[in-house]
């Protein structure tokens, strides 16, 4: 190794941080450390080495920069974010590509050089007067053939505190792995702060260089733009899983508890505020993950693992009634950071949909506020952001699986796809095989717009397996991965369609909050051939008899045949715009769309035809046969 690159870090390093660089006896890790070291220009170096006394350092740091502040309960503290840094930026999230290589339109690409060269312009001397993180983490259990290694450099000690939280650190791992260790990069710098907030948003980017397997993120605290190993990473780990014949999901994993003791593992892909992680910590059920999974096949089953060990999650709706479990952990004296909520009473926090009245006085992301405060567009202010968050680890909930370290991953029996869909798909519904159901379940998946991503609210796009955003390869790619995926397993996955949105003509939801409970109880019945279901022309549902006891036994609750009928009537008309939007979505954004796509697609718009003619616009499901 140069001697100028170990000088260029220890001339920065707090005293000893370099002895804890050289440990690792990795070339790669001190001269990655080393460029940016040298391009950022930080005062000085803190290596983090995974303890209990280095991760109160960062959480210390943390408040006394400003970053956060202490809540009145013990362990919690807020965060806010600029007032036009509060969701994934879109616009400004790049892949850094060579030549050739096509993504759909509506994923912002950039050519890898120009690209380099720019955010390395916009990341000179961008440290200047802070400190840098070097932080070392897993995704993925320890020790574990799923996992991959990583290595974050940032300046935002709020960041460094989300991934301590979120990520395994992982310094013994390096130890351990030494020069073989191979390991995902991330950059990352809030800019110039104002009031504690990145001021430079004109120069908010976020580049993603798959082929380097990097990223870079300047001039923006956000979470979802920042936290390296999350939405980042998954577009770094989707190119390398395509090569390496493995998948990388927006999915919950999460044990569903059935009869005399039997826990069946599900996976689950839902757009942001569509029900994910809602789903994935039901009373009464297990929760692996709430956000993404590594899937591999290992002796012709489905294995997944939670690449995280923590929550971002969404806190806008969460009450005491619909989340016992997270408003138990809310409330309870653990590590929490809380992001862009309303704080009140000396420490007290408040949230779009919280149980009690709202407070008339508090501070939020736009400063003092008070009802009826507007911005300067004279655009309301809520009390908290629509996309305010919360972090925390996994341990703090209650029904935590203790499957989540498992090196091995868990066995997945069902697949579920879910989008935000006001008026064409039932509540749950089969897929009839594994290809079916990538197409019709996930590929043609639909959902409206929400305030999770920058933009107007309300649209309803295509979102293939809600992954669409975090793809670095085409998606025709993406679709075929997904369909040979199934190919040579020995019991693939059944895969369903839950849809929590459904609508009547007034507008009024058909599903209640907590209804979610009973459909995973009957699909965990179906993996196990222990429910009955009627065939419709897309997918196999309930019988009521099966949903009837179901409500009765799991909620104490009558569900009437009216109910069943409203929420699992066929709706043709609306199944055949849906085929009809999707299909153009795919012929004008995906020319090398697969042909069986378009061959799965037009078996079902037959099939909804002859079925129309037989019964007419809408199918009450009396008249549909069993399976």
């Amino acid at each position: 190794m140069k001697e100028n690159t170990v000088e260029i870090i220890r001339r920065k390093a707090l005293p000893g941080h370099m002895d804890r660089l050289l440990a690792i006896n990795n070339p790669e890790v001190v001269s990655f450390v080393a460029e940016y070291v040298d391009l950022c220009d930080p005062e000085s170096v803190f290596v983090f080495n995974g303890s209990k006394e280095d991760e109160a350092f960062i959480r210390d740091a943390a408040i006394s920069l400003g970053e956060e502040k202490p809540l009145g309960m013990k362990g919690h503290t807020i965060h806010f974010d600029g007032y036009n840094d509060q969701a994934r930026d879109k616009k400004n999230t790049r892949i850094l590509l060579p030549p050739g290589i096509r993504l759909n339109p509506t994923i912002d690409t950039m050519d890898r050089e120009t690209g380099l060269k720019e955010i390395r312009e916009i990341m000179r001397g961008i440290m200047k007067g802070k400190m840098m993180y070097v932080c070392f983490y897993n995704l993925g259990p320890k020790r574990s053939e799923f996992s991959i290694q990583c290595v974050q450099l940032t300046d935002s000690s709020y960041v460094a505190h989300s991934e301590n939280l979120l990520y395994r650190p992982a310094y013994d791992e390096f130890l351990r792995l030494g020069p073989k260790a191979r390991f995902f990069r991330f950059v990352h710098s809030a800019g110039e702060l104002v009031n504690g907030v990145s001021k430079n948003i004109d120069k908010r980017r976020v580049y993603i260089d798959p082929i380097g397997e990097i990223v870079y993120s300047a001039n923006t605290q956000y979470g979802g733009n920042t936290i390296g190993l999350k939405k980042l990473a998954m577009r770094l780990a989707i190119w390398k899983g395509s090569k390496e014949g493995w998948l990388t999901e927006h999915m919950l994993i999460m044990g569903v508890n059935g009869p005399n003791g039997r826990v069946t593992y599900f996976t689950g892909a839902f757009p942001s505020l569509c029900g994910k992680t809602s789903t994935s910590m039901m009373v009464g059920e297990r929760i692996v993950g709430d956000d993404i999974a590594y899937l591999h096949k290992r002796d012709g089953e489905v294995r997944a693992v939670n690449v995280e060990r923590g929550v971002f999650g969404i806190i806008q709706g969460i009450n005491s009634k619909d989340d016992p479990i997270q408003w138990k952990a809310l409330h309870s004296p653990n590590e929490i950071i809380f992001s862009n909520v309303l704080v009140y009473d000396d420490g007290k926090v408040y949230w779009i949909g919280k149980d009690g009245e709202t407070p008339s006085r508090g501070i939020n992301h736009s400063g003092e506020w008070y009802p009826g405060k507007k911005d300067a567009n004279g655009k309301l202010i809520d009390p908290s952001h629509k996309n305010a968050r919360f972090t925390l680890r996994l341990d703090c909930l209650e029904n935590l699986d203790p499957r989540l370290e498992d090196p091995a991953g868990v066995p997945v029996r069902g697949i579920i796809y879910g989008g935000r869909d006001s008026d064409t798909c039932v509540p749950v519904e089969q897929a009839f095989d594994w290809v079916h159901g990538i197409i019709t379940k996930g590929a043609i998946l639909e959902s409206e717009t929400t305030a999770a991503t920058l933009g107007q609210e309300g649209v309803r796009e295509v979102n293939p397996m809600s992954n669409l955003d975090f793809l670095s390869i085409p998606l025709a790619r993406y679709i075929m991965d997904n369909i040979n995926f199934g190919k040579d397993l020995k019991t693939p996955p059944l895969i369903f369609g839950v849809n929590y949105f459904l609508r009547d003509k007034n507008g009024k939801f058909l599903n209640e909050k907590n209804d979610k409970g009973i459909w995973l109880k009957w699909m965990e019945l179906r993996v196990h051939g222990e429910a009955g279901a009627l065939r419709t022309p897309t997918g196999l549902i309930p019988e009521y008899s099966d949903l009837k006891r179901l409500f009765k036994v799991v909620q104490n609750k009558e569900y009437t045949e009216d109910m069943y009928t409203r929420q699992f009537t066929v709706r043709i008309p609306e199944w055949l715009a849906k085929i009809e939007r999707v299909t153009n979505y795919y012929r004008k954004n995906e020319p090398d769309t697969p042909p069986i796509f378009y061959e799965i697609i037009e078996q079902q718009k037959k099939r909804l035809l002859d079925s129309r003619e037989r019964f007419g616009d809408y199918i009450a499901p009396e008249k549909l046969p069993e399976e």
